[in-house]
């Protein structure tokens, strides 16, 4: 759901990528940091059985990918695997703290934000009150050299045939991509989209009752900049900043606010999403107050993860499930709550610190205990 460069909304003030736990020159992997056997919790019913339901659906993504943390290899979760298949929600609690091994990446430090799913409203085609578009990936957003010799990334060939960034959110908003045919949809506000496009996923309301759900497909590859950070910058906001007091700023100064935005250069592009849920980087529905989005190269993707925060609300057993731009390092998560109002307000204030442990299999912790 979340491949965008600054997913996590309680860092729109900061930017989201200076918040992780592990330094630059810090191992880049769970195996090289150290894992350390730790004792098991007890969670209760429910939030075992919400883990479990998520790690079913992902274990078969956990049998076949190669897992970038070095922690486990895919024969280690095939009993486990296995197993999770034959319980019912009243095993999950023993199934958890007995079966799996709970280990310290590092020192288990943690920092954990929140992100959540947005409705907007939305039309599936332009009418008054339905002005802003909701673009698909456009067929000349490729990966390449630019010919400036700066490096390798997302751009563009331009009419000289040079190969060269892509257009910013100014330049898209402003139509370099009007008349092309890429609509998917067409946004009420571009306040909402804008938001939406941070988290990475979405639902447009559309008019006649129905809902669309649409999901990140690409991006143009131009830097993210937080915009919070910019109003606390300049004065125009004071004391703390959350997303509704950026949202209230940004439609009480609709001219300002537009031009702040555009000094977000980063721009989302959307898929149209079927099924139950927005999709995860692991390619299964990502689950509300069960999914945790972590850097892959510390957690295997699919592996239970069970945080002990100062904010109680995170607290419990999630399941690793997606991956952020912003999530990197050992410990560093981002939660997912779902879609609605509370969930927007609990994510829109999610920034806090504690403690991790990861659970694997018994046989992958043996190997990291061996290494020690």
């Amino acid at each position: 759901m979340r491949r965008v460069a600054a997913a996590c909304a309680a860092l729109l003030l900061a930017g989201c990528a200076s918040s992780g736990s592990v330094s630059t020159a810090a191992p880049t992997t769970a195996a090289a940091l150290g894992a350390s056997l730790s004792s098991a919790t007890l969670v209760s019913t429910t939030q075992a059985a919400r883990a479990l339901d998520a790690f079913k659906i992902s274990c078969p993504k956990l049998l076949a990918r190669t897992d970038q943390s070095g922690l486990t290899e895919r024969a280690d979760w095939a009993p486990l695997c296995a197993r999770a298949g034959t319980l019912s929600p009243i095993d999950a609690p023993q199934f958890f703290a007995r079966e799996f091994a709970w280990m310290t990446v590092g020192d288990g430090s943690a920092f954990a934000t929140g992100y959540f799913e947005p409705r907007i409203r939305g039309s599936l085609t332009r009418r008054p009150g339905y002005e802003t578009p909701i673009y698909a990936v456009p067929d000349d957003l490729v990966r390449g050299t630019f010919s400036d010799g700066s490096g390798e990334g997302r751009g563009r060939f331009d009419e000289n045939g040079r190969f060269v960034l892509y257009h910013d959110r100014q330049a898209i908003e402003e139509g370099a991509l009007a008349g092309r045919g890429l609509e998917i949809g067409w946004a009420a506000d571009p306040v909402e989209l804008f938001f939406l496009q941070i988290q990475g996923s979405g639902q447009l309301l559309l008019s006649d009752g129905g809902v669309m759900r649409i999901g990140y497909a690409n991006q143009n590859g131009r830097e993210y900049i937080a915009i919070g950070r910019l109003l606390k910058e300049r004065g125009l906001l004071e004391g703390g900043i959350s997303m509704q007091r950026i949202v209230d700023w940004l439609n009480a100064n609709p001219e300002e606010g537009r031009r702040l935005m555009q000094e977000n250069k980063s721009y989302i592009f959307f898929r149209r999403i079927e099924g139950p849920g927005p999709l995860g980087a692991l390619e299964v529905p990502v689950s509300p107050r069960g999914t945790v989005a972590a850097d892959p190269k510390f957690v295997p993707l699919g592996a239970p993860v069970f945080l002990d925060m100062e904010a109680d609300v995170a607290d419990g057993l999630w399941v690793a499930q997606d991956t952020g731009g912003a999530i990197k390092g050992a410990n560093r998560f981002d939660t997912f709550w779902g879609a609605g109002d509370e969930a927007r307000t609990i994510a829109g204030g999610m920034a806090s610190r504690g403690q991790a442990r990861v659970l694997i299999p018994r046989s992958a912790a043996d190997r990291a205990q061996a290494r020690r």
